[in-house]
């Protein structure tokens, strides 16, 4: 009896397991690609996908404080270069603290769309821009600065800041419904 229901919860358990793995698989596309551990998928905007990624929890939160996330949701399309925990945490001391706090609310603003370009630059555009520019392209933030995209091999881009930071793309062409995001590993900052 006890060997029979241990079977028959098993049985449940793997079934319910299953049942979630072809929910999730139901839900990813051929354009779905994972960062931070979950699939981002296509059908969401940029703030839906982003708030999944456990690379990407201080970007959030500073999406949030700067009160972006509905810019972010908007229509767009809007090409996002975003950097993970890790690039975050390589700032000085003290930095992202600061940038949090409310008073700093315009210049944190400003970081974080100098990591937004205006249009749907996938991998392949952003590598055609650089060959036509004869190895560099210049693309015009939404915070009104410039980042500079490079070649560094045949197929990595790395992007230079109006600093001379470099921050190399990790994930390319993470489609959303509202535009695309590239994750980098570093956080680029505006003069």
């Amino acid at each position: 009896m006890k060997k029979n229901l241990l079977s028959l919860a098993l049985v449940a358990l793997l079934g319910g397991v299953a049942q979630s793995v072809s929910a999730q698989s139901a839900q990813l596309s051929p354009n779905s690609v994972m960062v931070g551990g979950m699939a981002m998928l296509p059908s969401k905007n940029i703030v839906e996908n982003a708030v999944n990624s456990k690379d990407h929890t201080t970007l959030v939160a500073a999406v949030k404080a700067a009160g972006l996330v509905e810019t972010l949701q908007g229509k767009g399309p809007f090409t996002v270069f975003a950097p993970v925990n890790d690039a975050f945490e390589n700032l000085p001391a003290g930095t992202v603290e600061t940038l949090l706090k409310p008073e700093n609310k315009a210049t944190l603003t400003k970081v974080l769309t100098y990591h937004v370009v205006a249009g749907n630059m996938t991998a392949d555009k952003l590598m055609s821009a650089i060959k036509a520019g004869k190895g560099k392209a210049t693309l015009k933030t939404v915070s009104g600065g410039t980042l500079t995209a490079i070649m560094n091999g045949p197929h990595n881009v790395v992007l230079v800041d109006d600093s001379g930071n470099v921050a190399s793309v990790s994930t390319y062409d993470v489609l959303q419904s509202n535009g695309v995001i590239h994750v980098i590993d570093k956080v680029l900052l505006p003069k």
